[in-house]
């Protein structure tokens, strides 16, 4: 039986008077891959900042496994690895010691072996004695995904991954990607093409609502019909980008 990864109940986020994220309840099951997708202002960076721990609820629960996320509970957080549309990497290090800081702070058995490892994933290991602010995006992108995988997360969290990446970094980052197919994902993305193709299932929000929780089968033209029905764009005077 498949268990369950992440379990979001009755989860909303309101700021004053707007309501970012409104009652959402949906289940990622272990080893699956999700892709939220949405226009602008959908909600979809206020639900990864959530499930991140980085935004608290103002109302709603996170349960990943069998534990509730709570704020002070930093043994949950540590199944997590997040890579964030920003990089936040230190540009006084190099990317070893970029890695290094982060490893000593989960508290890792040989951080040096372990920072070696996750830099062989990436294909960075000939680059590490380089500062990030050397680096192209897609270099700093991947060096953020090392970050993540450092204390070996139960699940990724990965926020606009392609955006601002060329052809061939995207390229990079997928067959990176493709080493983590038994590995729990939720992602962000507009890019519908790279998103279908990526994911086992996809959950379309608008206005901080979910509109559609439908399986994929890696067509991005069958999917964009029933995204355009989910946030309105059939309807007349709906005219909204992706």
């Amino acid at each position: 039986m498949t268990e369950t990864a992440i379990r979001v109940d009755d989860l909303t986020k309101g700021y004053g008077r707007v309501t970012a994220v409104d009652d959402l309840s949906f289940a990622v099951e272990d080893g699956e891959t999700v892709g939220l997708f949405g226009p602008n202002g959908a909600g979809k960076t206020t639900l990864m900042s959530m499930l991140a721990g980085l935004v608290r609820p103002t109302s709603g629960t996170i349960t990943l496994g069998t534990s509730e996320l709570t704020p002070d509970d930093h043994a949950v957080y540590r199944r997590l690895g997040v890579v964030t549309h920003e990089t936040m990497l230190y540009d006084a290090l190099t990317a070893r010691e970029n890695l290094r800081v982060h490893a000593d702070l989960h508290g890792l058995d040989d951080p040096a072996a372990r920072c070696e490892a996750v830099l062989d994933t990436v294909g960075l290991r000939e680059r590490a004695s380089q500062r990030p602010d050397a680096f192209s995006h897609g270099l700093c992108k991947r060096l953020s995904l090392a970050r993540a995988l450092l204390h070996h997360p139960d699940v990724l969290l990965l926020d606009e991954p392609y955006t601002g990446l060329d052809q061939r970094s995207v390229a990079d980052l997928e067959a990176v990607l493709d080493g983590f197919d038994d590995r729990t994902v939720v992602l962000t993305t507009h890019d519908i093409d790279r998103g279908v193709e990526r994911c086992d299932r996809a959950l379309v929000l608008d206005r901080g609502e979910l509109r559609a929780d439908v399986a994929l089968d890696g067509s991005a033209t069958d999917f964009e019909t029933t995204y355009r029905r989910a946030i309105g764009l059939d309807e007349p005077g709906r005219g909204r980008g992706v």
